[in-house]
């Protein structure tokens, strides 16, 4: 199999993608992780075999207070454009949505917080070979997307109807947080808990923690993501010395 170069963007300091990190050492890619508000080196564009887009507090369009988010959505939309593989996670999967043509919006008051069954449906797609038709996994978002223009629906859950999709045959955006651990979710407990207002898609911190067994199950869903997206780059690669 081809080692890759990845480039994970990470958008607030106690993000943790120790496993994407701990996934791309084993199977011995070479990974980049960096703050795009930092600015984005443009040779990245040439040289990246996958960009993974983390998720953050802010909103995509939120470009007054986060101005550095317009490099990153062109950069990203460059990255698209080019044909690299790109997987974006909750702000991640909002920022191609828009990107794409689709919308980012609040959901409103009752946000999507804590340990949520997401369901499949009938479409199926490679990079989700080794899912099952439902699982758990954390959520904590308060914005959603409509779906863009030849995107393909994937996944929902009760509260939100969009919850993954594809774009092409080289595009996932998954509002879920496959790579959320224990020690990111206490961090965000902490930080956070005002969010934790009584409605029904919102769990109380006691709850969120007694549903820790369930990090570790959606780690390996992701991992099993990943190891896919590697596949099918290889597989990219060897047709494209065949044909040479």
């Amino acid at each position: 199999m081809s080692l890759l170069n990845i480039i994970v963007f990470r958008h607030f300091s106690f993000d943790d993608p120790s496993v994407i990190v701990s996934w791309s050492k084993q199977a011995g890619h070479d990974l980049i992780l960096h703050d795009p508000a930092n600015g984005i080196p443009p040779e990245w564009l040439h040289s990246l075999d996958l960009l993974v887009i983390q998720g953050g507090p802010m909103s995509v369009y939120q470009e007054t207070e986060y101005p550095w988010l317009i490099q990153e959505k062109q950069f990203v939309r460059d990255v698209i454009e080019a044909g690299k593989k790109v997987l974006g996670i909750c702000l991640g999967a909002q920022m191609i949505a828009e990107i794409l043509g689709g919308t980012v919006s609040p959901i409103g008051a009752n946000k999507e917080i804590g340990w949520h069954q997401i369901y499949r449906n009938k479409e199926h797609h490679p990079w989700l070979a080794q899912l099952p038709d439902r699982f758990i996994s954390f959520s904590w978002h308060g914005d959603t997307f409509s779906l863009p223009e030849g995107a393909r629906h994937l996944m929902y859950s009760e509260a939100c109807g969009q919850q993954a999709f594809a774009y092409g045959d080289h595009v996932l955006a998954l509002q879920f947080h496959l790579e959320s651990t224990p020690d990111c979710i206490e961090e965000m407990l902490s930080r956070w808990s005002h969010e934790l207002i009584d409605l029904p898609f919102i769990q109380q911190d006691a709850e969120i923690r007694e549903g820790m067994n369930h990090s570790e199950p959606a780690n390996r869903l992701l991992k099993g993501i990943l190891a896919q997206i590697a596949l099918s780059i290889s597989e990219s690669t060897d047709e494209s010395v065949l044909s040479s």
